[in-house]
C-alpha cells in the first residue's frame, strides 16, 4: 500500500547520504520532496502542513548526534512523525465485561462483513470464545455471507431469522451471547453507499441497545480521501474507538491510512491484508513508519514464521541440516511453509529495501510461480528420488518433468540449486563449531 511513498521517501534520504552536516537547505529541500509524495500518496492536504512543520521544526532545532548523518538523523526525525501521524502506539481492544461487545460500522462496500468474520477468527486465535451477529440487514446476501464465513472459521453466527429490525437483532444476539456464555461479540452493522441521517441514526439505536465496549469505523483503503470524510461523518456522530482499515494489499497510495487517524483523533487498531480470514492483523505505527521508509518490519516477518512454522518441525529439520542430511522432501516442506506465510511479495516488504533485495523488487522478478514448479518437480519424484536425487538419470528425468509438466532443463537447474544448498549448510556446520543449531530454528527473544 505505501510503495510508492516509501520509494519516494527513500529517493530524499540517498540525496542527503554525501552530505558532511545538516543545513537549512538541506531541511527546505529534503521538505518538499516529502510534501509531495505525501500528496501523491494523497494524503490530505492540512494534514501534510501539520505534519512537514513538525518535521522543519525539529529538523532545524536538531543537534546531529556524532554518531549518525545528515541522512540517518532527517530519518530518524520523520520516522518518528509519521509514527505519531499513525496513531504513535499500538491501540489494542478493550474488552470489557462478558461479553464484550464490538461494533463494526462504517458504509456499504468496506469490507465490514468480512472483517467481522476476519476479527472474530483473530479474537479465537487469542483465546476468546466469540459469537458473530448478522444485523446488516439492508443487504441481501449479507447475513449469508457471514454465516458462511463462520462456518469456514468455526465461530458461530446469530441470524436474524424473520427479524426485520436491526435494533432486535442486536438484542437478541446478544441475550444469546450471555446464555451460551460467550465472553465475545462481534456485531456487523449495516451500510450505506453514503453517510446520511438514517442511518446514522439506526446505527445510534443499535449502538444505545447493545452498548458496545468498541465501535470500529471500516474504512476502505482503496477509497483516498473518500474514506477520511465518511471517518470524519460517522465521528461526529458516534464514540468510535478505533479503525480497521481494509484493503491494503491493493494498489491503494497509502493517503487514507495516514489522514484518517488525524482527521477521527482514533488510532487504526486492525488492517486487512488480503482476502482469506487469516489476513488480518494488529496494526503498529512504529513498524508501518520503519516500512514506509525502507527500514523492514523484522517483527511482523518473525511472528508469521512464528505463527506459521511448527516450532518441532523447525527443530527437526535444524537438526537434520547440521547433520548434513537436508533432502528435497526437507525442501518441499520449507516451501510449503512459505507458502502459508503469504505471497512472496509480501515478505520481502518486511525486510530492509536496500543492496541485493532491490533486485528482487517487482513482479518481473519476484516469480511465485516458479515455487509452485518446483513443488510439482519434487512431486513428481519417487521417495527414493527426493531422499537420494543423485540416482535421477536422464530417463528420471524425462519422467519427472512430464509428470510435473516442466522440462528436464528446470530439473537440472533444482538439482544444481540444491547441490549449492546442501554445500552452504556443510560450511555453515563447519562454522559452527559445537553451536546448538536447534536454537536456531525459529527466531526468538533470545535470537532475534
Amino acid at each position: 500500500m505505501f510503495e510508492g511513498l516509501g520509494d519516494r521517501m527513500q529517493r530524499v534520504f540517498k540525496e542527503l547520504r554525501g552530505e558532511g552536516h545538516l543545513t537549512d537547505f538541506h531541511v527546505e529541500t529534503a521538505l518538499r520532496e516529502i510534501r509531495l509524495s505525501l500528496l501523491e500518496a494523497d494524503v490530505a492536504l492540512p494534514v501534510v502542513k501539520k505534519f512537514t512543520e513538525r518535521v522543519r521544526e525539529r529538523a532545524l532545532g536538531a543537534q546531529v548526534a556524532r554518531q549518525l548523518s545528515p541522512a540517518q538523523e532527517v530519518t530518524r526525525i520523520v520516522r518518528d512523525e509519521l509514527q505519531a501521524l499513525l496513531g504513535g502506539r499500538d491501540a489494542d481492544l478493550a474488552l470489557q465485561g462478558k461479553p464484550s461487545v464490538i461494533a463494526l460500522v462504517g458504509l456499504q462496500g468496506s469490507g465490514k462483513t468480512t472483517s467481522a468474520a476476519k476479527l472474530a477468527r483473530l479474537l479465537k486465535a487469542r483465546g476468546r470464545y466469540p459469537l458473530v451477529i448478522a444485523a446488516d440487514l439492508a443487504r441481501p446476501a449479507a447475513v449469508q455471507q457471514l454465516v458462511t464465513l463462520g462456518r469456514q472459521i468455526g465461530v458461530p453466527v446469530f441470524e436474524p431469522g424473520n427479524r426485520r429490525d436491526p435494533v432486535e437483532v442486536a438484542r437478541e444476539g446478544l441475550r444469546e451471547a450471555k446464555q451460551t456464555g460467550r465472553d465475545t461479540v462481534v456485531l456487523d452493522t449495516a451500510g450505506r453507499l453514503h453517510v446520511d441521517e438514517a442511518l446514522m441514526a439506526e446505527i445510534r439505536a443499535i449502538v444505545d441497545a447493545v452498548a458496545p465496549q468498541e465501535i470500529l469505523f471500516v474504512a476502505d483503503a482503496m477509497t483516498g480521501q473518500d474514506a477520511v470524510k465518511s471517518a470524519s461523518g460517522f465521528a461526529e456522530a458516534l464514540p468510535l474507538t478505533g479503525i480497521v482499515l481494509t484493503k491494503t494489499d491493493g494498489d491503494a497510495r497509502g493517503g487514507a491510512a495516514l489522514s484518517v487517524v488525524t482527521t477521527t483523533g482514533k488510532p487504526i487498531k486492525f488492517v486487512g491484508t488480503g482476502e482469506k480470514p487469516e489476513d488480518f492483523e494488529a496494526f503498529h505505527p512504529d513498524r508501518m513508519a520503519s516500512r514506509i521508509l525502507g527500514l523492514g518490519d523484522v517483527l511482523t516477518l518473525i511472528e508469521k514464521v512464528e505463527a506459521t512454522v511448527d516450532a518441532e518441525a523447525a527443530r527437526k529439520l535444524a537438526e537434520k541440516t547440521a547433520a548434513g542430511e537436508f533432502t528435497l522432501e526437507d525442501l518441499r516442506e520449507q516451501l510449503a511453509s512459505m507458502k502459508k506465510m503469504g505471497p512472496l511479495e509480501g515478505l520481502l516488504d518486511l525486510l530492509p529495501r536496500g543492496g541485493a533485495l532491490k533486485a528482487l523488487k517487482g513482479p518481473e522478478s519476484v516469480d511465485e510461480k516458479a515455487l509452485v514448479r518446483t513443488t510439482a518437480m519434487i512431486d513428481s519424484m519417487t521417495v527414493e528420488e527426493r531422499r537420494f536425487p543423485q540416482i535421477l538419470n536422464g530417463s528420471r528425468k524425462k519422467r519427472v518433468a512430464a509428470g510435473s509438466g516442466t522440462s528436464v532443463a528446470e530439473i537440472n537447474r533444482l538439482l544444481k540449486q540444491y547441490q549449492q544448498m546442501r554445500r552452504l549448510m556443510r560450511t555453515a556446520k563447519k562454522g559452527a563449531r559445537g553451536l546448538d543449531l536447534s536454537r536456531l530454528a525459529l527466531p526468538g527473544p533470545r535470537n532475534p
